[in-house]
């Protein structure tokens, strides 16, 4: 399988770190396995501990808002001392879902486990939610900046249609979230695909679609003719799987969550 992180460009030149778990993970804990992190290597100065004090502050606030919704930002400190945070979860998650999803990326970095306690911003995907922060000052990068791929192991091997019926489902796709508002929307298609797109909740429809087709394009260069693939770029998230000879009525990937104000889907078929 075919891991591949993208560095984010950071005000003041701040370079990042990446970890990948790469041990195996058992099936409970799937729902929130760890996809990647970007830390922000420059540490702050902080002799005073404000900083530390708003971080906890901002991590406490995002924990307790998404035991309300799937998507949300706020803000801790004041003045020169402000930090952004906002999180995101998987659009079919319940609200005590989400939470227990946010509160293990909160648990982790107030424990240091991912980044640095002092570290200037942090993005940490887990594969039902997501939440960053970063303070004042960063630059803002493209919605569609590339942060990170996985390319499936499996390669297509002369399938007959392939990417005639991928396109069909990424059309799908692009059009669950043009029409109605929708953020969040899964295909489960008898053209044996399963693809899931999800934008950030403060996205505009128009810019979701902007932001799918770039995730798809992203997918047919960097992943080529593999059986599935997950491309993250910023603002939104993409992913599929092709089964050539089985039904996949009810299956789901272990799929990172992104804001979903609605959801829908495809009926179930069996595929040929």
């Amino acid at each position: 399988m075919i891991r591949k992180r993208y560095h984010i460009p950071f005000l003041f030149l701040f370079t990042v770190s990446r970890l990948l778990l790469l041990h195996p993970m058992s099936d409970e804990d799937n729902s929130t396995k760890l996809v990647y992190k970007d830390c922000a290597e420059q540490k702050l100065h902080d002799p005073s501990g404000i900083f530390s004090q708003n971080l906890k502050a901002l991590l406490a606030s995002l924990v307790e808002l998404s035991g309300q919704k799937a998507f949300s930002t706020t803000t801790s400190g004041s003045g020169e001392n402000v930090i952004m945070g906002m999180f995101q979860c998987r659009g079919d998650l319940s609200n005590p879902a989400c939470c227990s999803c946010v509160s293990k990326i909160s648990d982790m970095l107030e424990r240091g486990e991912l980044c640095s306690n002092l570290a200037a911003a942090a993005r940490v995907q887990l594969s039902e939610c997501y939440l960053r922060y970063e303070v004042v000052g960063f630059e803002q990068v493209p919605e569609t900046l590339l942060l990170y791929k996985v390319c499936g192991p499996k390669q297509v091997n002369g399938i007959d249609g392939f990417e005639k019926r991928r396109d069909l489902v990424f059309g799908m796709v692009e059009s669950g979230v043009r029409n109605g508002g929708k953020l969040f929307y899964t295909v489960n298609s008898s053209q044996s695909f399963y693809v899931l797109g999800q934008c950030e909740g403060d996205l505009a429809n128009n810019d979701c679609v902007d932001c799918v087709k770039s995730a798809e394009d992203q997918a047919k260069i960097e992943c080529g003719d593999s059986t599935s693939a997950e491309i993250y770029l910023h603002k939104c998230y993409i992913s599929y799987t092709f089964y050539p000879n089985n039904g996949v009525c009810c299956l789901s990937p272990s799929l990172p969550g992104t804001t979903l104000e609605k959801i829908s889907s495809l009926p179930c078929f069996d595929l040929i």
